[in-house]
């Protein structure tokens, strides 16, 4: 069954409206100036390159012990500079300065804004919101159709290592350059999009190379204040073409508030911690050797999602020192009918920034009556449940697990495959179901392996445990059918191995 949404999609261009009906009665040039073809050849834009920083140090520190000024000040100047002077442009559909917002009173201080524009004479568009990767589709809006007075710079690394700042440089299509350019309906002041890239025409998913150059931004910005975020398809992402979102906002967000337990340290000296008492539940990426480090284990956490199918949001904190990635299922509930009337009434759509405790509300009755306890029932319908939200974290352990080479090279971590003989026999036996099961179970198995090594369960004995309750749940199913039994005891050889080669006991 195909799930879908109907929800009134956000503009962030000018030229995104027009799209649908100007595209049937082209030919020849688009009439705008847009990034494409028709337009590109000749056009200049200002170009900050960044220095790479190796270490978890930030620009301006390494600035300072240089003795050197920055050639521009990359947040106040070239950001929000820029930024402000398209909203003097009148390229903006509202005034997001003049929103009413407040702190809502609580222990987390959840934070209201009342953003009426924000959907105004809009048209509820269907979305399909049960595949998280989808083919990125030219003839659809994309941000290569953005006209050029939206986007405010390039964005890239230095190539010797310096950083610079060029106030018209070409734009090099074939080279592909990562752009920042406005959000014409934003949440905020400096509501800017990071396109990575742009000329790939990336579908929205997260890859190395570009949630490190998001953490770079974050870095470059230097201020706490400034903050990026992620959503993906299936979490109220809009536009199928790769970027992030970034804001400014003088406030400490809720989630940034909220306590974490420690899960483990890795082997690049990333910590990996969960959320305590918020609403959505999540996880914490913090630390690391290299802001490299911190982004290969925090991007390869979220390619395991989507690679997974499961939609999740991402908000980068701290000028880049802090990851949040929180694994949603609001829209899914919302296709299947299981939120309430009264929460879909509100028309919020719980993206990155309200996950984070930013409600941007559409109606004066919602902003009248904003409570902590109304926002906290809002984001529980995001999270996933305790069971899921374990199920998911063994996901990302495994494949954090796999990239950090935590349980070592060479050693031999797969459970043997039946064979065809045997595959048939199941299937004859209509067990093929428990075959999936136990596979999947040794996989989740393994992960608990993995995190005793890393130091997430203190005790062996907790391992004993999962591994009898797991094959007592199964023993019914497998009492009774011969070659059944042959594939259990298969499956305990070959743990067994496995347990032996990295010295791990089990009683």
């Amino acid at each position: 069954m195909m799930l879908r949404i109907k929800r009134v999609p956000t503009v962030v261009s000018n030229y995104q409206k027009d799209e649908a009906e100007n595209a049937g009665r082209r030919s020849g040039g688009c009439g705008k100036n847009c990034l494409r073809s028709c337009c590109i050849p000749g056009a200049k834009l200002p170009l900050y390159a960044f220095k790479k920083v190796n270490n978890m140090e930030l620009e301006e520190d390494v600035l300072k012990i240089e003795n050197k000024e920055p050639p521009v000040a990359f947040l106040d100047s070239l950001v929000l500079g820029e930024w402000e002077d398209r909203m003097q442009r009148g390229l903006f559909r509202y005034d997001v300065t003049a929103c009413e917002t407040k702190v809502i009173t609580g222990e987390y201080g959840f934070i209201a804004q009342l953003n009426e524009g924000r959907h105004l004479k809009k048209r509820p568009t269907e979305f399909r919101v049960d595949t998280v990767l989808q083919p990125f589709d030219g003839n659809k809006f994309n941000f290569t159709k953005v006209g050029q007075e939206e986007v405010l710079f390039q964005f890239g690394a230095s190539e010797d290592g310096e950083v610079q700042f060029f106030s018209n440089a070409p734009i090099d299509v074939e080279n592909s350059p990562s752009v920042v350019a406005i959000n014409v309906s934003p949440i905020e002041y400096g509501h800017v999009l990071l396109i990575p890239r742009i000329f790939e025409c990336f579908p929205q998913r997260i890859d190395r190379e570009s949630f490190l150059l998001a953490l770079y931004m974050a870095a470059e910005a230097g201020n706490p204040y400034f903050r990026l975020g992620y959503n993906s398809l299936g979490a109220f992402a809009t536009i199928n073409h790769l970027h992030f979102q970034a804001y400014y906002l003088a406030m400490t967000f809720p989630i940034e508030k909220a306590p974490t337990k420690k899960l483990t340290t890795l082997t690049g000296g990333v910590v990996v911690s969960e959320l305590l008492k918020y609403p959505v539940r999540g996880l914490v990426f913090e630390g690391g050797n290299t802001l490299r480090d911190l982004s290969k284990t925090a991007s390869d956490a979220c390619i395991c999602l989507q690679e997974n199918n499961i939609p999740y949001n991402v908000l980068i904190s701290d000028c880049g020192k802090r990851i949040f990635l929180l694994p949603q299922c609001y829209a899914e509930k919302q296709a299947l009918g299981e939120v309430s009337p009264e929460i879909l009434d509100t028309q919020v759509n719980p993206a990155v920034w309200e996950i984070s405790g930013h409600m941007v509300l559409k109606r004066r009755k919602d902003y009248d009556e904003a409570s902590e306890e109304n926002a906290w029932r809002l984001l529980a319908e995001v999270s996933l449940s305790q069971e899921r939200f374990c199920e998911v974290n063994a996901l990302i352990f495994e494949a954090i697990a796999g990239s950090e080479d935590v349980i070592g090279n060479g050693t031999e971590t797969s459970i043997e495959a039946p064979s065809l003989k045997e595959d048939d026999a199941i299937a004859e036996s209509s067990h093929r179901e428990f075959w999936c099961l136990l596979s999947r179970t040794t996989i989740v198995f393994r992960t608990f392996v993995t995190w005793i090594q890393m130091g997430v369960f203190d005790s062996e004995l907790y391992l004993t445990q999962v591994w009898f309750r797991i094959f007592s749940c199964l023993e019914d199913s497998w009492s009774s059918n011969p070659c059944l039994q042959l594939r259990v005891s298969k499956t305990s050889i070959g743990l067994d191995k496995f347990f032996k080669k990295n010295r791990v006991r089990v009683t």
